[in-house]
């Protein structure tokens, strides 16, 4: 009896302390001449764990619950242990009564130099800035989290897109431009300014429709579903114009326009269609092409 209530206590705590995120991690440094990769090996084990092992939040999260995400990070130069890097994000979620995962984040920044030698200890420090590598990926881990929550429920990632926001504060001492609040630049300031503004709040309220009132409903009622992602699609018009260079639209589309083409081509016409295609060629027109095989 003593080894049952043991067994059921550990279970329990492994519920309550299991971490969030499932991350792919992937360092590809080909750019890169010579024959000794191995600090590159390294660094991609050392992210991992520290991705996959760090509890983030304190939200109770069972295994098949965790966030299925991807960090790819691609070297183009190096000196001694000084990198100029790109960061690839992206993350899925499951579309409730299917097989299929939705992607939610699918994000490029080109702008990511860091220092690290082969061994260098993953910590991030919440009151000063002591690493661009481990703040750069502290950040993108938060605005996993918080788009992530937002598909489930109206604006429930706000604090952990608030966690972003302290990381972008923090870093911004290091007079690093990725952080810095520069006009037209697409950069880590600018994304979670637009993701926290009161302004544009409209795009996390699509995003919960898009998914919790749309794809969700696909299993149980199709049409309901297909209704619910048109009408979401065509509120990210009232985002229009209301930032320099439409950030947000363009993070949303670089996820998701494949998927906006399989949803509506075929199959029975929603009520608003030809409203749906005036919209998408207007807020994301870089998608043309793709937006001709809606029919």
């Amino acid at each position: 009896m003593r080894n049952l209530v043991f067994l059921v206590f550990f279970m329990m705590t492994f519920v309550v302390k299991s971490q969030e995120l499932n991350c792919l991690v992937t360092v590809n440094a080909d750019k890169i001449s010579g024959s000794n990769k191995q600090i590159f090996k390294t660094l991609e084990n050392s992210i991992k764990e520290y991705i996959n092992q760090t509890k983030w939040t304190n939200r109770t999260v069972k295994n098949e619950e965790k966030i299925d995400c991807a960090i790819t990070i691609i070297i183009n130069s190096q000196n001694n242990n000084r990198f100029k890097a790109s960061i690839q994000v992206q993350s899925t979620r499951p579309v409730f009564g299917s097989t299929y995962s939705t992607p939610v984040l699918n994000l490029k920044d080109d702008e990511f130099d860091f220092k690290y030698s082969e061994f260098d200890p993953l910590i991030y420090n919440t009151t000063s800035f002591d690493s661009n590598l481990v703040s750069t990926l502290v950040f993108y881990v938060h605005i996993i989290l918080g788009l992530d929550a937002d598909t489930f429920k109206k604006y429930s990632g706000e604090k952990e897109l608030k966690e972003a926001e302290k990381v972008m504060l923090n870093a911004q001492q290091s007079g690093i431009a990725s952080w810095s609040n520069q006009v037209g630049k697409k950069n880590r300031f600018l994304l979670i300014d637009n993701l926290l503004s009161s302004r544009l709040k409209g795009f996390r309220n699509a995003l919960y429709n898009y998914h919790r009132l749309g794809l969700d409903y696909f299993s149980s009622d199709k049409k309901k579903g297909k209704t619910s992602i048109e009408k979401a699609l065509i509120s990210l018009n009232n985002l229009h114009n209301k930032t320099i260079g439409n950030y947000l639209l363009r993070i949303f589309f670089d996820a998701k326009s494949d998927e906006v083409v399989r949803i509506f081509s075929g199959g029975t016409k929603t009520r608003n269609q030809q409203r749906l295609l005036q919209t998408l060629r207007k807020i994301s027109p870089n998608n043309n092409s793709k937006w001709k095989k809606i029919n």
